[in-house]
This record gives C-alpha cells, sequence and structure tokens, in this order.
C-alpha cells in the first residue's frame, strides 16, 4: 500500500484498463448496426470499471464509498460479460476470443472483492 500513489498503480486497474483497450480495439470490427447497441454498450462498461476504480481510490477515505465504487466496478465487469456472451453468439468474436476476454473479466472481479473484503488494508 506504501507504493501506491495512484489507481493507475493498482493491479486491477491496469488489467481492466488493458482489457479495456482491447475490446475498444476489437468492436471496431462489429458491424456498424450494431453501433449504438452493443458496440457502445460493452465500451461503456469496460471503461466504466476503470473510472469507479479511480473514484474508489479518490474516496478511500471513507470505507463504505470506497466498497460501494468497488462493487459498481465488479457490476460494470459482470455487465461486460454478458456484452461478451452475446458478441459471442451472434459472431463478432470467437471462442478463443470470448474465454481470454471472459477469463481476465473473472480475474478483475476476484480482484474486486478481495479488495472489499480486506477495505482496512485500502482505506485511510
Amino acid at each position: 500500500m506504501d507504493k501506491l500513489k495512484s489507481h493507475k498503480d493498482l493491479r486491477v486497474y491496469q488489467l481492466a484498463y488493458k482489457i479495456a483497450i482491447e475490446i475498444h480495439e476489437i468492436t471496431k470490427s462489429f458491424p456498424s448496426e450494431e453501433k449504438y447497441s452493443l458496440t457502445d454498450q460493452i465500451r461503456r462498461s469496460s471503461r466504466s470499471i476503470c473510472a469507479n476504480l479511480a473514484e474508489a481510490w479518490r474516496k478511500r477515505r471513507y470505507k463504505k464509498n470506497f466498497i460501494l465504487k468497488l462493487s459498481d466496478s465488479e457490476a460494470e465487469a459482470g455487465e461486460t460479460q454478458v456484452w461478451l456472451d452475446m458478441a459471442e453468439s451472434f459472431k463478432y468474436i470467437d471462442k478463443e476470443t470470448h474465454k481470454y476476454l471472459y477469463d481476465n473479466y473473472e480475474h478483475i472481479i476476484a480482484m474486486l472483492i478481495n479488495m472489499s473484503n480486506q477495505p482496512d488494508k485500502w482505506t485511510l
């Protein structure tokens, strides 16, 4: 904790950011009719994980607020998994890509739950 200076130093943030960038790149190949539905939704939810982590970091003076923002991040990760399922079902991504991304979100969710279960380790 002493070495962490910002939300960008959190491993969970780094992973969520990396995967959000990958999702952005992958969704460039989605059909244009999905622009305002699946494409925008999956981009928004994947990015929101990072934004909520930044907010959690800034609210770490207040344990309940910190946990709430982590919970919001977890919910966005779950939503992103649903969009990934849809993208695979519609054949916009293959099974390997789906598994890779979905598994990364499982890891992100596990890290968020771990942080939520140990807020004293993270809060001021």
